[in-house]
């Protein structure tokens, strides 16, 4: 009788234990990667915050290049607004990163500009700031990484597909500068 009652507790709770902890680890790696998510979403507010001060540091060497300076700020406005997924703020932020490059090219043909300390202080932080937005987003992608796998590997997809765990998509943006300034040589 011992046999079949731990024959019966095995049957029956071990499957309920298995259910209830590839459940709890699947929620845990969603709630990651909100987390992952939120940093990325505070590096890139920071980086939204440091563009009117580009642009208006550039705006003051390089007056007639008005259209490239409004599309930058247009861009920065569309992607301080877009609560959209992740796949659509990805593009949203391309658009972006290209026009803050074209912005940076727009000073590069002004010398006095390229040696203003106020435009080569933004720069240096626009350049931590892309630093710290990488990092965000490698971290998040470590766990939407973890989170496909534990989805799409047997045998916790069954339990991913019975409770609707759904697919979260990676967030891949270039950054829109990738070094310091080199002032003199030096950086």
């Amino acid at each position: 009788m011992d046999f079949f009652l731990l024959f019966i507790i095995v049957v029956v709770l071990l499957p309920i234990v298995f259910v209830v902890a590839t459940y709890n680890s699947l929620v845990s790696l969603r709630n990651h990667i909100q987390d992952a998510w939120a940093n990325i979403d505070t590096e890139l507010n920071r980086r939204y915050d440091l563009i009117p001060n580009l642009v208006a540091a550039v705006k003051g060497y390089a007056r007639h290049e008005r259209e490239t300076l409004q599309r930058v700020i247009e861009l920065r406005n569309t992607a301080l607004a877009d609560h959209g997924t992740v796949h659509h703020q990805e593009g949203t932020e391309a658009q972006l990163v290209k026009a803050i490059r074209q912005l940076l090219a727009v000073a590069e043909a002004y010398p006095d500009l390229k040696a203003d300390k106020n435009f080569l202080e933004l720069q240096k932080e626009l350049v931590n700031t892309e630093d710290r937005i990488q990092a965000a987003r490698r971290f998040y992608n470590g766990n939407v990484r973890d989170y496909r796998n534990r989805c799409e590997a047997f045998p916790s997809n069954l339990i991913a597909n019975w409770f609707n765990f759904e697919s979260r998509d990676f967030f891949n943006v270039d950054p829109a500068v990738r070094e310091a300034p080199k002032v003199g040589g030096f950086s």
